[in-house]
Parts: structure tokens; sequence; C-alpha cells
């Protein structure tokens, strides 16, 4: 099934990923690949792969194995075939959890950890203390939505969904609660 044998809508959505692929840090093919496996009806094998999106067997494999790293596909075995099938898996919700995770894993958590260093040691002169204050900041805010992620990552697909669709309504709910603590200060100022 070479590249123009796909449909379109599908031949768009591949070009697409492969596009969006260096704007988040993966590698055009890498993108293509994965696309092309998240909206198969079935399980692909490597060749398949290839020759869908013409592109040599080896830029398949080294694409598979970052897609794996990831944790984006899953490798299937069919009965009676020895060669590896690979698959995304079926629930975008997790998709986007692994990838999540994942980048927090090799992003985050490494700057939090220089950041929590670098607050350890004791600042030379007014400019460390300064630069200190503004990694504090940085620390406490990434600290602070990391532990909001955990929570979010804790509840059910289902109830993550219903908070995001509930998000400006939040945000009335606090600006409203913003202009009232503020009302009140004014008054207590008085």
């Amino acid at each position: 099934m070479p590249t123009d044998a796909l449909p379109p809508l599908s031949r768009q959505f591949i070009a697409h990923f492969g596009e969006m692929g260096s704007k988040w840090g993966i590698n055009r093919t890498v993108g293509q690949i994965y696309a092309l496996i998240f909206i198969s009806e079935r399980a692909l094998n490597a060749d398949e792969i290839a020759e869908a999106l013409a592109f040599s067997r080896s830029n398949v494999s080294m694409g598979l194995k970052e897609l794996q790293s990831w944790r984006l596909v899953r490798l299937r075995h069919q009965p009676g075939d020895r060669r590896e099938y690979f698959e995304a898996p079926s629930d975008v919700w997790e998709i986007f959890r692994v990838l999540a995770e994942e980048r927090r894993r090799r992003e985050i958590e490494p700057t939090l950890s220089m950041l929590r260093m670098a607050l350890l040691e004791k600042p030379a002169n007014e400019h460390e203390r300064h630069a200190q204050q503004r990694m504090r900041e940085m620390h406490d805010l990434i600290d602070r939505l990391m532990k909001w992620f955990d929570d979010v990552q804790r509840l059910a697909p289902e109830t993550a969904m219903q908070l995001m669709g509930m998000g400006a309504t939040v945000t009335k709910v606090l600006g409203l609660k913003d202009r009232m603590t503020a009302g009140k200060r004014k008054k207590a100022g008085a």
C-alpha cells in the first residue's frame, strides 16, 4: 500500500504529523510512522509501513524504536508469523497520558532536579540571590503544575474530560472570587 494508495484524508493526516514532528521534538519520519499506525485499523509490520510511506526499511526500524522508547506503540505478534507488528493504544486519553509522562520524565524532571540543586546553593552575592529567587519562582510553578498533573492523572478519563470542559466556567468562578476578595480587602482597609 504505497503512500499514493492511501486515501487522501489519511495522506493529509500523515503529512501533517510529519510536519508537526519537528515542532514536537521528533523527526518527520517518526511523526509519519506514528500517524500511519495511529489511523490503521490493524497492527502493521515494518515492511507494510515502509511500503505505505515509501520509506527505507532501516528508517522505519529506527522510527519504530523511537516510538517504542516513548511507549507510543505496542509490539504485537501474529500467530504463525515471525514478523513484529505495531499498533497505537486505542484510547487517545492513554496516548496523551503516556506522552505527557514521557515528556515529564525526559524534560521536566531534569529541570526540577537542577533547580532543586541550585536552590540548595548559598548565594555568593546579590546577583546570585536575585537569580536564585527567580529560580525558586520557576521551581515553585513547575512543582505546582506537576502536582496538579499528578492529580489529573489519577482521574478517570471521563472525569478529566469533564474537568477540561469546565475550563471557562472555573475561570469565571475564580475571577468572581478574586473580585469579591479584592472588595473585602478594600472595605477592611478603609
